[in-house]
């Protein structure tokens, strides 16, 4: 078969192989890649290396503008920069000749700040999680299985853990029983990119895991669960979803707005930051690579304070 006449799913296929091999990107983040660019040559009706080399600058703005009705200018702005890498990619290997893409913009997004909870509404949220972490009277044992005793002190630690650490979701499933130092309070995670990073948490992140992992992470185990810290019901490592199940319900619960577990990662860092911690130790703790994404916080402070400010100052 002549080569212009390959389909351009082996195409796809080694631009994500690339990325996984020498970029060092996440599964999470290789399949949103693939799908992204998957749907861009759908939408063009690309199907043969022939016409990905006829795809010009004008055909990849038409699939924006098409794509804008139907998604948000963040998510736009994501399948862009897949798209324009995927092109890109093409043209240093040899696949077409040239790159329409170098030159697409991404869609101009508004500087929106982090959503947050205030530090009164966190204590809210980790004393009602809190409770499920306490020892339990007989009668109390007598109502809850041993099941979902083990469900609730893993929500309660993982919850703890969140808050403490700052952590991504990606993060924390991912975490292992020998990520955990106990001795020194830290924990190991895999960042972004497999980067390392060592991360301090407190007392009552210590005393939550200490429960999980006593009473009831064996509850859980089944053969599959291997290493993994946190497990879901069925015994294995636990996913992503539930996480985020568990944050929006424990919110609900304790009478706080609702978050997501990257909105408490978002707390946690303006937290430490009103608290006096240093702008580059946060940057360290979150693994941001850029300080500038790091000083957004900085920003949600600020409004913070004008809003109490506002509130409290007579002649505000």
């Amino acid at each position: 078969m002549d080569s212009d006449e390959r389909g351009v799913g082996p195409v796809i296929d080694a631009f994500i192989t690339y990325l996984r091999a020498n970029e060092g990107l996440s599964e999470h983040t290789c399949r949103s890649y693939r799908s992204d660019a998957e749907q861009c040559m759908d939408v063009l009706g690309i199907r043969t290396q022939a016409q990905l080399e006829a795809v010009q600058l004008d055909d990849l703005r038409v699939w924006m503008a098409n794509e804008l009705q139907q998604v948000s200018k963040t998510s736009l702005a994501r399948k862009t920069i897949a798209v324009r890498r995927l092109f890109a990619w093409c043209f240093a290997h040899g696949v077409t000749h040239h790159d329409p893409a170098a030159a697409l913009k991404t869609p101009k997004l508004g500087k929106t700040l982090p959503a947050v909870l205030n530090e009164k509404q966190a204590q809210e949220l980790m004393e009602s999680a809190d409770a499920a972490c306490k020892p339990q009277d007989g009668a109390s044992r007598g109502e809850v299985s041993p099941h979902a005793r083990a469900i609730e002190l893993r929500d309660c630690a993982m919850l703890e853990l969140l808050y403490a650490t700052g952590i991504r979701v990606a993060e924390l499933v991912g975490l292992d029983m020998r990520s955990v130092n106990h001795a020194d309070r830290t924990i190991t995670v895999t960042g972004k990119g497999d980067k390392q990073r060592v991360v301090p948490f407190g007392a009552p992140a210590q005393r939550a895991l200490d429960a999980w992992l006593r009473d009831g992470r064996a509850v859980l185990a089944a053969g599959d669960a291997g290493d993994a810290l946190f497990l879901g019901a069925r015994g294995a490592r636990i996913d992503q979803r539930v996480v985020r199940a568990v944050v929006h319900r424990e919110a609900a619960r304790a009478g706080v707005p609702d978050i997501s577990p990257h909105a408490l990662r978002h707390s946690a860092a303006t937290h430490m930051l009103d608290g006096g911690a240093d702008l580059r130790e946060v940057q360290e703790m979150l693994g941001h690579s850029s300080l500038q994404t790091t000083q957004r916080y900085t920003h949600v402070s600020i409004e913070q304070l004008k809003s109490r400010y506002r509130q409290a100052f007579p002649r505000a």
